[in-house]
């Protein structure tokens, strides 16, 4: 049945001292020209003495959203003068809606909840506790790690070898596109960099050893691990944080399955194997990138920049370069399976790990470049 539209009326009057009512009629809808908060703000700057307020709404036919923003916004305007609302002449629905209303904290323009912001202890207090408990949790990460690729050696574990063989060509052959490209354009720039300085002299045949020494003993196996960590960490990440969400995690537990066993050891194998291959394709990309720029802008003919290439580079250049990548590897695989674990139950939670997975990985990739670096000049083998 269709309800024909009245125009909403408002009225307030004064049956008791200190006490009125707030009559309200016809159609609310806010498909109508409703009355504003301010006409109510008039009325009751009217009975300046008011503290309590009834309503009346026997002359209401129809309403909507409309006449609960506004009785909302009343009692607010009551609140704010010390005025005491009575919602028993609303009706039921609205009554209702209205508490539903008030269990939702209130917000700020923003539409934020406003909450008072910490203090600078209780933050430095919070955080130290969190970081407590996160150094807690990546040393138990590793305890389980260690154990199941104890396991592993003993060939006790228990996982799919279908999975690491997937595992290894969507981490390996699959990234040499991205892998190869990123590779090629840090070569050019590399060389270009050192063309621009070495011309001066006279010594642009030392961009072949510039290029090479820079890509074999460090920016191959970086570039290669930067890219993994973009590409498959936040994979795995997104992976175990999804299956955590789905609670798949806890079946496994359930079935006597070692999550770390079933889940995490076939990645970081996968990717301690795969890194040092791709480190090994990225620096023969950096390389013909070097050797491109050496060739068109450096005047230098190919066979003498391979040449040069091939008397700066020695064995330990390639060990370094092939120990970091197998490092990096391992950083990039851990950092994205222990984010994946640590993940909550619910869909933004998987995008936190996701992204902190890939921030976790790139931090410690660098700190383990420096670490590196400083080892192969102590030992010797730089």
């Amino acid at each position: 049945m269709t309800v024909t539209a009245t125009p909403p009326t408002l009225a307030l009057a004064r049956h008791e001292p200190r006490r009125a009512t707030v009559s309200i009629g016809g159609t609310w809808r806010v498909t109508q020209r409703l009355p504003r908060l301010a006409r109510a703000r008039e009325l009751l700057d009217q009975s300046p003495d008011t503290t309590q307020l009834d309503f009346d709404t026997t002359a209401l036919t129809d309403w909507d959203s409309g006449l609960v923003t506004f009785i909302a916004g009343l009692e607010q305007v009551c609140r704010e003068r010390g005025i005491r609302c009575d919602p028993q002449g609303l009706p039921a629905g609205l009554r209702k809606l209205l508490g539903l209303a008030r269990s939702v904290p209130q917000t700020g323009r923003g539409g934020h909840a406003m909450q008072a912001a910490p203090s600078f202890i209780r933050r430095l207090g919070s955080d130290s506790l969190d970081l407590i408990k996160s150094t807690g949790e990546i040393m138990e990460f590793f305890g389980e790690g260690t154990l199941a690729f104890r396991n592993f050696v003993l060939g006790r574990a228990r996982f799919r070898r279908s999975d690491l063989w997937l595992i290894m060509q969507e981490s390996g052959a699959d990234a040499l596109p991205i892998v190869g490209l990123v590779s090629f354009l840090v070569g050019i720039i590399l060389g270009y960099i050192g063309d621009q300085q070495l011309k001066d002299f006279g010594a642009q045949i030392y961009v072949a050893d510039l290029v090479g020494l820079a890509t074999v003993i460090q920016m191959g196996a970086l570039v290669t691990a930067i890219v993994l960590s973009g590409r498959t960490g936040a994979a795995f990440a997104a992976q175990i944080g999804t299956m955590q969400v789905n609670e798949e995690i806890d079946a496994l537990r359930t079935l006597g399955i070692s999550p770390m066993e079933f889940l995490v050891l076939p990645r970081m194998l996968a990717l301690i194997a795969m890194t040092p291959l791709l480190a090994i394709y990225a620096d023969l990309l950096g390389i013909l990138g070097g050797a491109f720029v050496g060739t068109v802008v450096g005047s230098l003919t190919l066979a003498a920049y391979l040449t040069e290439t091939q008397i700066a580079i020695g064995w330990n250049h390639i060990i370094q370069g092939l120990i970091a990548a197998t490092v990096y590897g391992a950083i990039v695989a851990a950092s994205g399976c222990l984010r994946g674990m640590q993940c909550g139950r619910s869909a933004a939670a998987v995008g936190q790990a996701t992204t902190s997975a890939v921030v976790t990985s790139i931090v410690f990739i660098v700190i383990a470049a420096a670490v590196l670096t400083i080892l192969f000049d102590a030992t010797g083998l730089s």
